[in-house]
C-alpha cells in the first residue's frame, strides 16, 4: 500500500487468510503495552478513527498515528459493541496476567490448599477473559454467568485435587508440576461453552460478505467455541508443560537452594516469555471471521436455512457465511 493511500480502517493491517498474517495481527492487538493507555488515550484513539472514517481528521496527522489509533482501539474496544472492555480482560493483558497467575500455579502446587487458590484466582480471571471477548450478539444473563464461573472453578478444584491425590503417590514428583495444567484445560472445556451458552442454545447470527445477518446457526456456534477452546489451552500449553521439568532440575543445583525466594519470580518471567510469543500464536490458529458453508445449514438446520433464502429475498444464497468466533 502506498503511503499517500488512505487507510480502510474497517480492515486489518496484515492478510488475516494466513496464519502468518494472523499472527502478525495479534501479536499487533495484544502488545501487552498497549494495557498502560489511559482511558482518555484509549478515547482519544477511538475519536481519531471515527474521524478518519469520516475524512474529518486533525490536519496533519500523519499515517503513523492513525495505525497506532486503530491499534489502541481494537485493542481495548468491543469488536461488536464498540465498548470500552476492562483492563484485566483484554486479550492484550493475557501476558501481564496470565505469567502472574500461571507463575504463581506452577511454583505453589505442593499443598493442597495453595493449589485451590490458584485454581481459583486463575478461573476468576478466565471468566472475566471470557465474558469481555464474548461474542455480543447473544447476550447471557447474571444466572448464567454465576452457573459457567461456578462450574469452571468447580471442575479446576475437582481435577486438581484429584489429579494431585492420584499423581502424589507415584513415585516422580515431577507428575505433581502437571497438576495445574491439567485443571486448567479441564477448565476450560467447562467455562468457555457454559459462558457462550446462550450461543449453543439460539445460535449464533451469521452474516454475508458485506456483513449484512442473513440468519443464525447453533453449528457454527459449537464451531467457533470450540476453536476457542482449543486455542485457550494451547495458549498456556508450553509455559505449563515445558518449565516443569526444567524448573525440576534447576532446583536440584545449590545455587537454586540459595534463591528458594526468587524461584517464583523466575517461573513468572519464564512464563511471560512462553506467552508473549504464545498469545498471538494462540490467537491465530483459527481466523477470527469464522466461516461455514450454507450446505451445512441445509442439511442440519434446515429451518435457518429457510430463514437464509427468505432473507436473501430472491437473490442467489451465498455459499458461505461468516461469524465472529469471539477470543
Amino acid at each position: 500500500m502506498e503511503s499517500h493511500q488512505r487507510l480502510d480502517l474497517d480492515k486489518p493491517l496484515w492478510d488475516l487468510n494466513t496464519f502468518v498474517g494472523r499472527w502478525k495481527h495479534f501479536a499487533w492487538m495484544t502488545d501487552f503495552r498497549t494495557c498502560i493507555a489511559s482511558d482518555k488515550d484509549l478515547l482519544a484513539a477511538k475519536k481519531l478513527c471515527e474521524d478518519y472514517r469520516l475524512g474529518a481528521e486533525p490536519t496533519g496527522t500523519t499515517r503513523d498515528q492513525v495505525i497506532y489509533a486503530k491499534k489502541l482501539y481494537e485493542s481495548a474496544f468491543h469488536p461488536d459493541t464498540g465498548e470500552l472492555q476492562n483492563v484485566f480482560g483484554r486479550m492484550s493483558f493475557q501476558v501481564p496476567g496470565g505469567m502472574a497467575i500461571t507463575g504463581a500455579m506452577l511454583q505453589f502446587y505442593r499443598t493442597t490448599t495453595a493449589v485451590v487458590f490458584w485454581q481459583w484466582v486463575n478461573q476468576s480471571f478466565n471468566a472475566l477473559v471470557n465474558y469481555t471477548n464474548r461474542n455480543a450478539n447473544s447476550p447471557i444473563s447474571t444466572v448464567q454467568l454465576g452457573l459457567a464461573y461456578a462450574s469452571a472453578t468447580t471442575a479446576a478444584m475437582v481435577t486438581a485435587i484429584g489429579c494431585k491425590t492420584f499423581w502424589g503417590k507415584r513415585a516422580n514428583p515431577l507428575f505433581a508440576r502437571y497438576v495445574p495444567f491439567a485443571a486448567v484445560a479441564a477448565a476450560n472445556c467447562v467455562n468457555i461453552p457454559l459462558m457462550r451458552q446462550t450461543e449453543i442454545g439460539g445460535g449464533i447470527e451469521l452474516t454475508d460478505d458485506d456483513g449484512k445477518k442473513l440468519t443464525r446457526s447453533k453449528i457454527a456456534a459449537a464451531k467457533g467455541i470450540s476453536q476457542v477452546v482449543i486455542s485457550r489451552i494451547i495458549m498456556c500449553a508450553p509455559g505449563m508443560l515445558i518449565l516443569p521439568p526444567i524448573m525440576e532440575r534447576l532446583e536440584k543445583h545449590n545455587w537454586m537452594k540459595k534463591i528458594t525466594p526468587l524461584h517464583g519470580p523466575i517461573q513468572v518471567l519464564f512464563v511471560g516469555c512462553f506467552l508473549v510469543f504464545m498469545v498471538p500464536t494462540a490467537c491465530a490458529l483459527f481466523p477470527q471471521r469464522c466461516s461455514i458453508s450454507t450446505t451445512t445449514l441445509k442439511n442440519w438446520e434446515p429451518e435457518n436455512y429457510e430463514l437464509l433464502k427468505k432473507n436473501c429475498e430472491g437473490k442467489e444464497v451465498p455459499a458461505f457465511l461468516y461469524f465472529n468466533k469471539g477470543l
